[in-house]
């Protein structure tokens, strides 16, 4: 068995972003040279998130939309707000999940015909990272 790992770095504009990254996902197990395995991806920060969907505008807003009234953000409204303003982004992250496991069948990976992946940023314009780790043969 081998295994392989890369890392992604981002610094959203935004504090809240989604972004696609279905092809670098899609690079590295082309640069694994695994054909038969599983790809993990995962936020390594606990403001962010790794998920699979559609890649449609209408719905990474009705995403963030919801989002915020699940977790409205203020810079006072949370507990956990002892010196930062973030409490809401750990809660959307929870919301959102950590991360993803996705099958590679002969050397691709295996999503659905509509299924993308996507990092999440809850509480962004700050360098953070993912980790790709692809383990198989």
């Amino acid at each position: 068995m081998k295994s392989f790992r890369k890392e992604l770095w981002f610094n959203t504009k935004k504090r809240y972003e989604l972004v696609h990254i279905s092809r670098e996902v899609a690079d590295a197990v082309r640069e694994s040279d695994i054909k038969e395995g599983f790809c993990l991806v995962n936020a390594m920060h606990i403001t962010a998130s790794v998920f699979i969907n559609d890649n449609e505008s209408g719905l990474h807003g009705d995403y963030l939309e919801w989002l915020e009234k699940l977790a409205p953000y203020s810079r006072d409204g949370y507990r956990h707000n002892i010196g930062e303003d973030n409490g809401d982004a750990h809660l959307k992250r929870q919301i959102m999940g950590r991360e993803v496991v996705i099958a590679i069948t002969d050397g691709q990976l295996d999503l659905g015909p509509w299924e993308a992946v996507f990092y999440g940023e809850f509480d962004g314009k700050r360098k953070k990272r993912v980790l790709i780790k692809i383990i198989g043969e």
